[in-house]
């Protein structure tokens, strides 16, 4: 995917696509000293980070406050603060319990002037209520639905980007959790899944 093929995907303005350009010449700088995506993938940034991230804005439109928990490298959160950058009271908290990476964050988040916030903690622990809480390649399902019950008992709704193995990653979560989910195709990789969950409760522990 190009930087064009974003822009007419997402409506993007040339003000948040200057931003994204800025965040992946960040992104590159900082991945060169730790790991925060395989570098592999940089080549295919517009893709397989920034379309696969701002996907999930057509899921929750009217959807202002997202907590992104085990934020790592920035994805979905920080491009969903860049494309909600101009959106009255639309803020976006970054979370992650590893200090380098929220150092990162931060640096990106102050160069860029974004409505987000970075928390150096566990996600679980934080007392926030949001509409969305969302989280990518942090942790397999019945787990990250443990995360996640802070936020989802507080109302929110959970967006949360998969791989091929969502479906089995689901089933062997209803052995903790009673939960509602819908599965959608991912539009980046047809291979991946994006979980939308709602009213979560434990069954049993494990």
């Amino acid at each position: 995917m190009t930087p064009s093929e974003f822009q007419a995907l997402t409506k993007a303005s040339p003000a948040v696509m200057d931003d994204l350009e800025a965040f992946a010449v960040r992104l590159a700088e900082a991945n060169a000293v730790m790991n925060l995506v395989g570098p592999d993938t940089l080549p295919d940034v517009w893709n397989r980070h920034y379309w696969d991230s701002a996907q999930l804005l057509a899921l929750a439109p009217e959807a202002k406050t997202w907590a992104d928990l085990g934020a790592g490298a920035g994805f979905p959160g920080v491009v969903l603060a860049i494309l909600l950058k101009d959106r009255p009271g639309a803020h976006v908290w970054l979370i992650d319990s590893l200090g380098k990476r929220c150092r990162f964050l931060e640096q990106v988040v102050d160069e860029l002037g974004l409505p987000a916030t970075v928390i150096n903690g566990r996600a679980e622990a934080q007392a926030l209520k949001v509409d969305v809480v969302t989280a990518r390649a942090v942790a397999p399902m019945e787990k990250l639905l443990g995360y996640a019950q802070p936020y989802l008992q507080r109302g929110a709704r959970g967006l949360f980007l998969k791989g091929e193995k969502a479906e089995l990653e689901v089933a062997e979560a209803r052995r903790v959790w009673q939960f509602d989910c819908d599965l959608s195709v991912s539009r980046s990789d047809p291979r991946g899944r994006i979980v939308s969950v709602r009213s979560l409760r434990r069954v049993r522990s494990r």
